[in-house]
């Protein structure tokens, strides 16, 4: 399956653009407040000027240790899982792997989130009323928590977010045993 922006839309660009200034606006306080900033997707769909401004972003605050932000643009965890597949089989063909030594730490290593540089999210909370993950973190939610709230991302507020918390609290997490 194949995914893509179709027809060049006003939309797109907006949200490019918005991501852009984002990105030059808020690249001080990265660096200020010690951030690391990870963007995970097929950049090469993204404009060029927006490529080279991630990359610098990426490597400005590759060294902060504060807190980590991994921003998803243009990301599709079928892609994410195929790409990683792909290099895996170039790795069995160039010999530096047998199919026997084909694991989930191997598959999770060549994902573009490298599961163990970025965790697994713990939550996962889908705005929209929409009943589905829509090809988000296809590999990394198998034990994450999954809350769906009627709201719209805009307007999902403090209230709300502190709720989906509370309620995340009770819950006994068994990532896949039993009681």
């Amino acid at each position: 399956m194949k995914i893509g922006y179709g027809p060049k839309s006003v939309e797109v660009d907006f949200l490019m653009g918005l991501f852009e200034r984002g990105i030059k606006e808020d690249l001080k306080n990265f660096v200020r407040e010690e951030i690391q900033i990870s963007v995970i997707g097929d950049s090469s769909k993204l404009p060029k000027s927006l490529q080279k401004l991630i990359a610098e972003a990426e490597e400005i605050t590759r060294n902060n240790t504060r807190l980590h932000l991994i921003v998803a643009v243009s990301y599709s965890g079928h892609y994410d899982i195929v790409q990683a597949c792909k290099n895996i089989a170039h790795k069995v063909q160039e010999g530096l792997i047998t199919p026997d030594d084909i694991t989930a730490d191997v598959i999770e290593q060549e994902l573009e989130t490298r599961c163990t540089e970025f965790p697994h999210p713990d939550l996962l909370i889908r705005t929209s009323g929409e009943l589905r993950v829509s090809n988000f973190l296809l590999w990394q939610l198998a034990y994450t928590e999954l809350f769906f709230v009627q709201s719209l991302w805009p307007d999902f507020g403090e209230t709300e977010f502190v709720d989906v918390l509370h309620s995340f609290q009770q819950r006994q997490r068994r990532y896949g045993g039993r009681d």
